[in-house]
């Protein structure tokens, strides 16, 4: 009966309410403390991180860059810097090696804004890359073309040589190169480092990330040791570039191989530094490939130059 009697006044709204409580009560008003009331948050509208979900195409609608022409602009600088060095300009070694890094540095910011979309920005999608891929293939496609008009000039020398040479190839007075020394073993050199950038494509494809490491550590430094060798070879040679048309065309072919070899060495350094700082998936490396790509192009000039220039052009 006692419960029955306070039932309706414990169980009253009036009793219950927070405001009843504070102004009747000591207790309340002075050990309570009353949470203000929850604001509704309004719901955020869902992002989509999906690039191609976002833009309704696969394709990457590039923004303009300063990069294209101002590494175009130190190009021509630098052809003009050698070919005042050429003619005994002033001053002119100045100009090769201030353009030279100018042009360094452009193509450092424009391989880095392109990383950028890369890696972190995710604007390389599958068709992207398949268009990558084209224009890398023309890219070697043109290199091989300009090797091609060297081996024209050298064939058509060698093959009819001229009365101004004596009517011999090589030409009379020019001692050559033992192609069974250091160019055998730079060949030997070259050859190891494509086996090298081979294995770490097959090792990034099978997800064994030190194996990438030790492949691409192991051409680097093999493209470094051929290019020394190189240099040294080119210290000792018995002859000069100005040595009639075998000269002339021994250190044009040989020195833009060079070029070349330093140019990829580059590449798989940068590929190198990219693989540790986790930016090669086995999804998505189309740097490793492209550099590999280059570097077996470098083989086999380098066979052709070994083949032809030294072993058949130097008897």
């Amino acid at each position: 009966m006692f419960c029955n009697f306070f039932k309706p006044f414990f169980c009253s709204k009036t009793f219950l309410s927070k405001s009843f409580l504070l102004k009747n009560n000591f207790f309340f008003r002075n050990f309570i403390v009353v949470r203000p009331p929850e604001k509704k948050i309004p719901k955020k509208k869902k992002i989509v991180f999906n690039r191609v979900l976002a833009e309704q195409h696969p394709f990457h609608l590039v923004r303009p860059s300063p990069w294209p022409i101002m590494v175009s602009m130190s190009i021509f600088c630098l052809v003009l810097s050698v070919l005042m060095y050429l003619n005994y300009y002033l001053y002119s070694e100045f100009y090769i090696f201030f353009f030279f890094c100018l042009l360094c540095f452009f193509i450092s910011r424009w391989f880095n804004d392109i990383v950028v979309e890369s890696t972190f920005q995710g604007f390389h999608t599958f068709k992207v890359q398949q268009g990558l891929r084209y224009g890398m293939i023309l890219f070697i496609i043109s290199e091989a073309m300009l090797f091609l008009s060297f081996f024209w000039a050298f064939f058509h020398c060698s093959l009819a040589p001229s009365i101004w040479i004596g009517c011999v190839w090589p030409p009379v007075g020019i001692e050559t190169i033992n192609p069974w020394g250091l160019p055998l073993l730079n060949t030997i050199i070259l050859v190891s480092s494509g086996v090298a950038v081979t294995y770490s494509h097959r090792a990034i494809r099978g997800g064994d990330r030190k194996g990438v490491i030790y492949g691409l550590s192991y051409a680097v430094f093999l493209g470094v040791l051929f290019t020394f060798i190189q240099f040294y070879e080119y210290s000792i040679a018995p002859f000069n570039i100005n040595d009639s048309i075998y000269g002339s065309l021994f250190y044009l072919m040989t020195g833009f191989h060079g070029l070349h070899v330093i140019g990829g060495t580059v590449f798989l350094l940068v590929t190198l530094i990219r693989h540790i700082k986790y930016h090669l998936l086995v999804e998505h490396h189309f740097g490793l490939e492209a550099s590999i790509w280059y570097w077996h192009f470098v083989d086999v000039i380098w066979i052709l130059l070994f083949a032809l220039l030294y072993c058949w052009g130097g008897k």
